[in-house]
């Protein structure tokens, strides 16, 4: 009878990274990268393997159906619940690792996400292949990424734009949902600035107050060429009034969680594309389920996130590289660090990062590592220097 291979220690920090400049959205109100939940699991066969959370205490679901989680609760829930419900689990049944963490606690996926994701990078460089090989093996092996554009003054959006189209980006992300007239005032600025070639999508964040009045700025907005208007409200029922009233596509960010959330924004024509986190479903594992059920309905989807650290966005990597569905553009980070800088603007978050060497970067596109496990080494020195209290 073959062994079971158990976590044998699970080990959680908490992260704080110097940043680019404030990256801002409607309805946040704390800075990213302050405050990540870093993991480092060990099994019981030595394999050591890294995962990490982004959590923001004000991010969650349509009409508070989620909740925020913020690094003290985080590590509280897996120090205390998920860390003992795994006892005796294999670590290689992805399938019994979130059954154990679903029974013990309802809810906090990113915290599961932290988990899974590190348990996920151990057995993978215990086997000496990447995490995409876990996940299906791999369909594509550079990402396109969509560069976002937070909130920010006009000037200074349009001076942002336009540097990162110098260094490859070939689709920009603008947050708006703060004020029609202000949202459609910026994408005309940045489209007469960039020209007519490169994509622009807007996202709102549930912003708009009503259906209707999203509905009026994107359609003025989509005189300057938007290619897809993300969650531009709170509510499935509000989404599908929009989708059905617009020329462009829209996305389900905040509305969609889970497979069953995919399978209620099909049926009521909420969104045509869907934007796709590891963490929302809980890992990984749950994230790759997720893509299977849009790819059933014919939903194409991105790879985006809550400004994910190098640990987070080699896991963005890893899916996106294991995973047909993803056909658009993402927002996930271009990682540099201190000694290497891959870009100067397009993508870049952080001035540092506590990844050794950070993803290749060329024309707008990462390159998936193809070392075992998520492909990383972590940089425990720089661990210990940006470590903050939860």
């Amino acid at each position: 009878m073959e062994r079971v291979l158990e976590l044998a220690a699970l080990d959680t920090f908490v992260v704080g990274l110097p940043v680019r400049r404030a990256h801002r959205w409607v309805g946040l109100d704390s800075p990213i990268g302050s405050g990540y939940v870093v993991t480092r699991a060990r099994l019981a066969d030595g394999s050591t393997g890294w995962g990490e959370a982004q959590v923001i205490k004000t991010w969650g679901g349509d009409d508070a159906s989620r909740y925020g989680e913020t690094p003290k609760t985080t590590v509280t829930i897996i120090n205390d619940y998920l860390v003992p419900a795994l006892k005796g689990v294999d670590a290689r049944c992805f399938e019994a690792v979130h059954a154990a963490m679903n029974r013990t606690i309802r809810g906090y996926p990113y915290a599961k996400a932290a988990v899974e994701v590190a348990l996920l990078d151990a057995v993978a460089r215990g086997l000496g292949v990447p995490v995409y090989q876990l996940l299906g093996g791999r369909v594509r092996d550079r990402v396109e990424l969509a560069h976002s554009i937070g909130l920010m003054e006009i000037d200074d959006a349009v001076a942002e734009a336009e540097q990162v189209v110098r260094e490859g980006i070939a689709t920009l992300k603008i947050k708006v949902g703060v004020d029609i007239e202000r949202d459609v005032a910026l994408v005309r600025a940045v489209r007469r600035a960039v020209g007519d070639a490169p994509r622009i999508r807007v996202d709102a964040n549930q912003g708009y107050r009503s259906w209707r009045e999203a509905v009026a700025a994107i359609g003025r907005m989509s005189e300057f060429g938007i290619s897809y208007a993300e969650q531009p409200v709170d509510g499935v029922e509000a989404m599908a009034e929009v989708s059905a009233r617009c020329g462009v596509p829209v996305m389900a960010d905040e509305s969609a969680w889970t497979e069953r959330d995919v399978t209620r924004i099909a049926a009521r024509g909420a969104a045509q594309y869907l934007s796709v986190y590891y963490t929302k479903p809980g890992g990984l594992w749950k994230a790759k389920r997720l893509l299977t059920v849009a790819g059933a309905f014919g939903m194409q989807c991105d790879i985006n996130g809550s400004a994910e650290m190098g640990i987070g966005n080699a896991a963005n990597l890893q899916l996106a590289a294991a995973a047909p569905e993803i056909t658009l553009a993402g927002t996930i980070p271009v990682t540099s660090t201190a000694e290497v800088q891959r870009t100067k603007v397009a993508g870049r978050k952080y001035l540092d990062d506590i990844i050794g060497m950070p993803f290749e970067y060329e024309d707008g596109r990462l390159v998936v590592p193809r070392g075992p496990g998520l492909g990383i080494e972590v940089d425990e020195a720089k661990l210990r220097r940006y470590a903050v209290q939860p």
